[in-house]
């Protein structure tokens, strides 16, 4: 009696364990089962992008563009110590407001704002209004393009999958800045659609924002690649949803061997000839 009611309880605690569980959990099991053979079963009608760091990156590094605005306004300050600032300052925001604290009354601009005044805070700069005016300033100045740099393999890569008939969309945790930082870099035209974290109300790796694409996209998963940079944001949570992810590698630094070579890419030039391996 006492071995049954031992199984019973184990029994009882696995049930409460499968119905706590969050269905946006994404798990190296469930991403192995679904793309161990390597192989796409339904030709591929849709790409959708990564954008930070899969097609474009920040130009300098935040310490540099933050002191340049900081110098305009009078101060001079170190960008090693507005680089660590900015670090703390983003990490707690992150923690305490996820993805731009939209379900607690946040958006982007507000979001971003409370960063930039947060890295400055903490580098001694007290002045209220010139806190406000440094916040209002960059966070518009990451809207123009000297700020950011395209990749060089990025516009011919989208071009030709645009040319095998695919089309594309984005899917990026990102605020809504992204639209006009694609127009001005030259990149939107390539895009049937965008969706933005902020815009979604769910950043990867939660599966909602993909399940929100693919309801944009219009076919099945099968039918849909995703390319980006992240291991878990990217590859594991499109690979999760039945989408076919290939992971960006520029610097050789993932060492997941989970992640089949033929799923990796050390620069986007490679993708086309991948892509067109899955077509009709």
């Amino acid at each position: 009696m006492a071995t049954a009611a031992v199984k019973v309880t184990q029994k009882k605690k696995k049930e409460r364990t499968a119905q706590t569980e969050p269905e946006s959990v994404v798990t190296k099991t469930t991403v192995t089962t679904a793309c161990s053979s390597g192989v796409m079963r339904a030709p591929l009608r849709w790409v959708l992008w990564d954008v930070k760091d899969t097609l474009l990156k920040v130009r300098a590094s935040v310490g540099e563009q933050y002191c340049k605005e900081a110098e305009r306004l009078g101060l001079s300050l170190s960008h090693k110590e507005v680089d660590a600032a900015f670090r703390q300052a983003y990490r707690h925001y992150s923690s305490r407001y996820p993805n731009y604290g939209i379900t607690q009354g946040l958006d982007g601009q507000s979001w971003w704002m409370g960063v930039v005044r947060g890295t400055f805070s903490r580098c001694r700069v007290q002045d209220p209004a010139l806190l406000n005016t440094l916040a209002h300033n960059l966070y518009h100045n990451f809207s123009n393009a000297e700020n950011w740099e395209v990749f060089p393999d990025s516009k011919k890569a989208l071009e030709s999958c645009s040319s095998l008939g695919l089309k594309l969309g984005v899917v990026s945790n990102f605020d809504s800045r992204l639209e006009a930082i694609l127009r001005v870099c030259g990149l939107l035209s390539h895009f049937s659609f965008l969706i933005t974290s902020e815009e979604a109300g769910v950043a990867k790796p939660n599966t909602a924002i993909f399940y929100q694409a693919l309801q944009k996209c219009g076919v099945p998963a099968a039918n849909v690649a995703h390319i980006g940079d992240h291991y878990v944001n990217d590859y594991l949570t499109s690979w999760s949803v039945g989408i076919h992810g290939f992971l960006l590698d520029r610097k050789n630094e993932h060492n997941q061997h989970d992640v089949p070579k033929e799923h990796r890419l050390s620069s986007l030039v490679e993708l086309p000839s991948r892509l067109q391996q899955h077509m009709d």
